[in-house]
């Protein structure tokens, strides 16, 4: 290996973290990356998978072992352990950081135990000595959770609480290292601050339900999320004495196999169990095997407290990933200090948390390229909005005028224009269009919208040449959190905004029948969108189902009639189809 090269040894380098974060930093040519592990087989097999670029090298270490004499080997510039569960290492637990410290190497990990971060701190005047970094927690818990407390908080006084959670996808794949952390602490007492004093709670016995929403994206479904034993718990609120309380969550899925762990946690807090430590196996097995649901994850920070004036606060800052992307975010602030090293703006020397070692527009780097998406919501001032801009939050600026003009008042309106229906041809359509009271079929025809808005939401009453058929929207509760929800009849549908190139798209998320929560397989199908064209409003509504066909089909244009007006309204045929 090459001298100009800044040399990176990653414990736990073919394994889930540090295989990630070696391919994440794979690509660039002024790295050496050394693959440690206990297998040199392994290492040498996932080297092979790697992309050119980085200068790569195998490596047999054994973290138990003293590994002080491989250091001195290597002289890597920094190590990375990456392999854990750092809550069971043993009775001498920061080994590696002694090694890396006296062979002159800085030292990062992706420790999640609370107990060894918080730790860390005993190793500063060493590492000042030696001018090394040596940073703990380099993971999504905390530095990305301080990130953006920070963010949200910069002109509030008092932080009442804060509450996040990360939503992993179910095809991620998790390590057998994690799952011996989760189930080492499920039902344990664990530590962190509430009502402004340090007390304890029950890891995985604490549950919330919370839906990620990224502005102008399709959110993930409302969630469950379990309290872990995360390092945020002490140290985000030792890091900021503003805040008053923190809980910190995981939202596995299928939910069905969390609300399993959930009752495991609670046999262990109610002593049945001294542990579930002996099911980690088992746990992996099963948690890797059995999946279902979307390929999509997420992350969320919220923040409630006030201002100086008084005045009080929410904000919530949402981070939505698409696909194989989500499962990189962990080690993803290696990544970032790694860049931060090259670019000459290597962390101050010391031994400490990670919890201030890169800020949200750190990130922006390392998400660039791929589908992570990022936003805040200020709740302060969205709940004072009109319906649509409350829903889109900033996304909101994003859309055409003709559309916002549509929406933006929080005053009763009426539109008028020009559409055309098409309908379905079955029996089960002409009665589903019977019951809710969709229009017949028919081409330029007279359209006329009137909104009624008020406090609870806006009622839409729609007609077409003559024939009238309403709907009640409003702003989502509970597991309809952050959608719309339009009730059409005995039917209500819980709907995602999404802003797609210009278009505001309508994506059906959840619904009921009569009341009644039914599956989303069984949903109608729906294309629904707005848009602008020509520079007028233009609408389109297509709902369908496997076993009926099309239902009905309606699309057309729209012009918010004048304020008084009260003539005819003069119209030509231009409807986009």
């Amino acid at each position: 290996m090459t001298d100009k090269r800044l040399r990176i040894l990653i414990l736990g380098g073919y394994g889930t973290f540090g295989g990630r974060l070696a391919t994440l930093l794979s690509g660039d040519a002024r790295l050496s990356l050394i693959i440690a592990g206990r297998s040199r087989q392994k290492a040498e097999q996932f080297i092979a998978t790697l992309p050119v670029g980085a200068e790569y090298a195998p490596m047999v270490i054994d973290r138990n072992h003293d590994p002080e004499e491989t250091f001195l080997k290597v002289a890597p510039d920094i190590v990375v352990d990456a392999s854990g569960p750092f809550q069971s290492y043993g009775r001498d637990p920061y080994r590696v950081v002694r090694a890396a410290i006296a062979t002159g190497a800085n030292y990062l990990d992706l420790a999640d135990g609370s107990v060894f971060v918080e730790g860390i701190a005993q190793f500063d005047a060493a590492a000042q000595e030696k001018g090394l970094f040596v940073l703990s927690g380099v993971s999504s818990f905390p530095v990305l959770t301080a990130a953006a407390v920070r963010a949200l908080s910069r002109d509030m006084v008092e932080i009442t609480s804060v509450a996040g959670g990360i939503a992993p996808s179910p095809y991620a794949g998790v390590g057998l290292n994690v799952i011996r952390a989760i189930t080492h602490y499920a039902g344990q007492p664990i530590r962190l601050m509430r009502d402004g004093r340090i007390t304890s709670a029950h890891a995985l016995t604490e549950t919330r339900h919370y839906t990620i929403a990224p502005p102008g994206r399709l959110p993930l479904k409302s969630t469950r999320f379990s309290l872990v034993d995360v390092p945020d718990l002490l140290l985000v609120p030792a890091a900021d004495p503003r805040i008053k309380s923190i809980w910190m969550g995981a939202g596995p899925v299928p939910e069905v196999l969390h609300r399993l762990l959930n009752g495991l946690a609670w046999l262990v807090r109610l002593g049945v169990l001294p542990t579930i430590a002996p099911l980690a196996r088992f746990c992996f097995a099963v948690i890797n095997r059995v999946r279902w649901g979307e390929h999509r994850g997420g992350m969320f920070i919220e923040l409630r407290g006030r201002r100086g004036d008084g005045g009080g606060v929410k904000r919530s800052w949402h981070l939505l990933a698409e696909g194989s992307d989500g499962p990189f975010i962990p080690s993803m602030a290696v990544d970032a200090i790694v860049r931060k090293v090259l670019a000459g703006t290597s962390p101050a020397a010391g031994a400490r948390p990670a919890t201030d070692a890169l800020e949200l527009s750190d990130y922006e780097e390392v998400f660039e390229g791929r589908t992570i998406f990022a936003g805040l919501r200020d709740e302060t001032c969205e709940r004072l909005l009109p319906l649509y801009p409350r829903v889109l939050g900033s996304a909101w600026m994003e859309l055409p005028h003709t559309i916002r003009a549509m929406h933006e008042t929080s005053q009763s309106t009426v539109a008028d224009g020009v559409g055309c229906v098409d309908n379905g041809r079955s029996l089960f359509a002409r009665l589903i269009r019977r019951l809710v009271g969709f229009p017949g079929a028919g081409g330029d025809l007279p359209v006329t919208v009137s909104f009624k808005r008020s406090d609870k939401g806006e009622e839409w009453t729609r007609t077409f040449a003559g024939h009238e058929f309403s709907s009640f929207q409003r702003v989502g509760e509970g597991r309809d959190e952050r959608l719309l929800t339009e009730r059409f009849g005995p039917a209500e549908f819980g709907l995602a905004l999404v802003v797609d190139a210009g278009r505001l798209r309508f994506i059906i998320r959840r619904w009921r029948l009569f009341g009644v929560p039914l599956p989303l397989i069984l949903a109608p199908r729906c294309n629904a969108f707005e848009a602008e064209h020509d520079g007028k409003f233009h609408f389109h509504v297509e709902l369908s189902h496997p076993w009926v066909g099309l239902i009905v089909r309606y699309a057309g244009w729209l012009e918010p009639r004048p304020e008084g007006w009260e003539g005819p309204v003069e119209m030509t045929s231009d409807v986009e189809r």
